[in-house]
């Protein structure tokens, strides 16, 4: 029966060590599990200065660490204001890599428009594991006295003072006198090395000019030595003929042609007291270039060489007659009728 006694006692006994260590070692692993995930990162805070005037500025730094190369840090959202300061400006996130460690950092500025003891709160980032539950890690707090301008209460009010004006001097305007003295320094120098070294051009040798006869009497044989009648290109030669001819009068005659037809330019020759003597010869070439332009007409070989014949001969001949300059002191006069010279007395 004593026997019986103590193995009922073991057994209660061993049930009852396993109630009450379980619940206790579920406690303690469930207390370890967020020290080793957030032994992976940390995040951390630091301010500048622990008092400022107000207006100044603080400067607080926020930084996280992260040690896992899988883990991504979401940074904490930081709010415009917050218990009666005020986020000035917020820098950008820096990263900074050495060796397996990932550092992160931020720079506030903060200020406060009103005195007193006021507190900057601590900001909370998120670490997103690669594998396991996200979690949050918190930066430290810190307190901020904002202080007030001392005032010396014993003293009375002043006036706004108006504007003082400064009497200026030549020192003033130093700079601007050496600028405009290395200036004009500048330009003589400039102005004498162009002077210096100015050569004279080379004067360029003119060839002889060409008359108007010439560059059309040029312009008649170019064309005659085309042979384009030879060639049965009858029509393309007298065309090129007539424009020469007609060009010619113009440029010679000071009278429209090359928009006129034959007959408006021989009534044209007939008024005109120069071309009036050539109204026979231009007749003939500009019936004949008429008849095979426009009427089919074909013309005799000799036909066409008579063509450009009379052609350079209007040229030649119709030169114009520069009227004789009279020499210094020669006295006589000319009689416009009699075409005789009478001395004078």
């Amino acid at each position: 029966m004593s026997n019986l006694n103590k193995y009922v006692s073991f057994i209660w006994y061993y049930r009852m060590r396993k109630l009450v260590f379980a619940p206790i070692l579920i406690g303690v692993m469930l207390l370890s599990l967020p020290s080793f995930a957030q032994g992976d990162a940390k995040a951390g805070a630091r301010l500048d200065v622990r008092q400022i005037t107000i207006g100044d500025q603080a400067r607080l730094f926020l930084e996280v660490q992260n040690s896992s190369s899988t883990a991504r840090v979401q940074w904490a959202v930081i709010p415009d204001s917050f218990n009666k300061l005020e986020v000035v400006e917020k820098g950008k996130i820096d990263t900074f890599k050495q060796g397996g460690t990932i550092t992160y950092r931020q720079r506030l500025l903060i200020t406060g428009w009103d005195s007193g003891l006021y507190k900057v709160p601590s900001f909370s980032f998120s670490v997103i594991p690669g594998t396991g539950a996200p979690y949050t890690i918190q930066s430290d707090s810190f307190m901020l006295m904002v202080n007030t301008v001392a005032v010396d209460t014993t003293k009375g009010f002043k006036g706004i003072k108006g504007i003082i004006y400064v009497k200026n001097t030549w020192l003033d305007y130093i700079w601007v006198i050496i600028g405009a003295v290395v200036f004009i320094v500048l330009m003589i120098f400039v102005i004498l090395y162009f002077v210096r070294n100015r050569r004279a051009k080379p004067a360029v040798a003119q060839g002889p000019t060409e008359t108007l006869q010439e560059f059309t009497l040029r312009l008649l044989n170019a064309l005659d030595g085309r042979q384009l009648w030879q060639k049965k290109q009858v029509k393309e030669y007298y065309i090129e003929l007539t424009d020469i001819i007609r060009n010619y009068i113009e440029a010679r005659f000071e009278t429209s042609a090359m928009e006129l037809t034959t007959d408006e330019i021989l009534a044209k020759a007939l008024e005109h007291k120069e071309m009036v003597k050539y109204y026979d010869i231009l007749s003939e070439i500009l019936h004949t270039a008429d008849l095979a332009k426009f009427a089919k007409f074909q013309p005799l070989p000799q036909e066409h060489i008579d063509a450009m014949q009379k052609s350079k001969q209007f040229v030649a001949t119709s030169v114009p007659v520069v009227a004789p300059m009279a020499a210094p002191g020669n006295n006589t006069d000319t009689d416009n009728n009699t075409g005789k010279s009478n001395p004078t007395a």
